[in-house]
């Protein structure tokens, strides 16, 4: 079983669109019973909450629902967990960096394809506008991490 965990500053807009972007994208694909997916936040403004009313219309619109997700904070135990612990910005990077921990923390928006944009921004002083674009970044970085776990599964070489 390959782990994935999301991470932004609350869990509630970035991240959890991003679990469930990737659970959508994942199922699809068929590996659901080979991909665990999480989220979390560097911080414990939004534990037990549901994502942000925003994030869930945004992903609604695409048939995709987040709305069971519920708001929590990192804990190191999960940088040993988790295979991939994937940070939405390098704010969120430098702060799961200075947890204790074997996991490999990268940037998201490392796996994705169309875009050179390094961080996924935070949307949650802006409007719906700004969810769309997360989302679309989101999603983009989703397909290039399906690429990068369905090699790791076959264990075939990169082409």
């Amino acid at each position: 079983m390959i782990k994935v965990l999301f991470v932004c500053l609350g869990n509630i807009c970035r991240s959890p669109m991003a679990e469930g972007i990737f659970r959508d994208v994942i199922e699809k694909a068929g590996l659901e019973q080979q991909v665990m997916i999480d989220s979390a936040g560097t911080h414990g403004y939004h534990i037990g909450e549901p994502p942000d009313a925003r994030a869930q219309s945004t992903t609604a619109r695409h048939g995709i629902s987040i709305a069971d997700l519920r708001g929590r904070q990192v804990e190191a135990e999960d940088l040993k967990r988790f295979d991939y612990v994937l940070a939405m910005d390098e704010e969120n990077l430098a702060n799961l960096r200075r947890l204790p921990g074997s996991a490999q923390v990268r940037l998201f928006l490392e796996f994705a394809c169309a875009t050179s944009t390094r961080e996924v921004p935070d949307p949650y002083y802006g409007g719906l506008g700004g969810f769309d674009r997360v989302y679309d970044l989101l999603e983009d970085a989703a397909q290039g991490l399906l690429a990068d776990i369905r090699q790791r599964l076959t264990g075939a070489k990169p082409t």
